[in-house]
């Protein structure tokens, strides 16, 4: 039995063993985590290694119901592991209760993003992140403030996690192969592991400000807040591109001394 991808699950199936083994290298298991899930594991290219490391529990997500049958018949370890589930509508704790676990995969570039802004809002429960996404996307991740690619995922993941580029994938690799490169990035909790500031204010300031980037911050925020009774703060003056994640940290600060 074989699976032929699906262009609508945005699957492109991972068919070459000696990348598969490099991704799972790449995992730390930061903080002695010891459950892992992985993110649409298709025909096991990257479970088979999964399954090889010492004192883990693995458990799979796939929402393709022809990847579950395969995987049900081929890897019989996942037994009772194998959730057909979206991992956007997934609660967690269902499966792994209020014990932390490792997020991997060969993420589905249609839904990348969104997969990030969930282990974002997870992040206490999600200490490493170890998977492939579109390079096009790593960029933006990873691109420094002051750039025209820096933006709200960016500074977001990079406020909780350490972000580290692993290596680039060529489209070759994969069945059917994308028109783009891919590539493997690990992201792990960093020591914020709660913000001196209200988290929730502090999101809706970083997505109010990149939602008008070209506006100076002091212009942006006056539809979450009274400018005028803003201190003179240097960073009101900014445009968003160009501050820091402590930046951010720091305005949000200066928003909730107005109340």
């Amino acid at each position: 039995m074989t699976v032929a991808p699906k262009k609508g699950l945005g699957q492109h199936f991972l068919v070459d063993q000696n990348v598969s083994r490099k991704i799972v290298a790449q995992i730390k298991g930061h903080e002695d985590c010891s459950n892992i899930l992985e993110i649409g594991p298709g025909m096991g290219a990257i479970t088979k290694y999964l399954l090889e490391i010492p004192d883990t529990s693995l458990h799979v997500m796939e929402v393709d119901r022809d990847s579950v049958a395969y995987l049900q018949e081929h890897y019989p370890k996942l037994k009772d592991k194998i959730h057909q589930k979206n991992v956007l509508k997934t609660d967690f704790s269902a499966i792994f209760g209020e014990n932390p676990f490792i997020m991997v995969g060969n993420f589905p570039y249609n839904i990348s993003s969104q997969i990030l802004s969930t282990c974002i809002k997870n992040r206490n429960q999600i200490p490493e992140i170890m998977g492939m996404f579109q390079k096009e996307l790593v960029d933006r991740i990873m691109a420094p403030e002051g750039s025209k690619q820096y933006g709200v995922l960016n500074v977001l993941l990079q406020t909780y996690y350490d972000v580290e580029y692993c290596f680039t994938v060529e489209p070759t690799v994969f069945n059917p192969p994308p028109k783009v490169k891919s590539a493997v990035i690990s992201c792990t909790r960093n020591e914020r592991k709660t913000l001196p500031v209200d988290e929730t204010l502090h999101e809706k300031i970083v997505k109010t400000c990149f939602s008008q980037r070209r506006k100076t911050i002091r212009n942006t925020l006056k539809s979450i807040v009274d400018v005028k009774k803003l201190e003179d703060h240097p960073l009101l003056s900014e445009r968003p591109e160009k501050l820091s994640i402590e930046d951010f940290i720091e305005l949000t600060r200066v928003v909730e001394g107005v109340g």
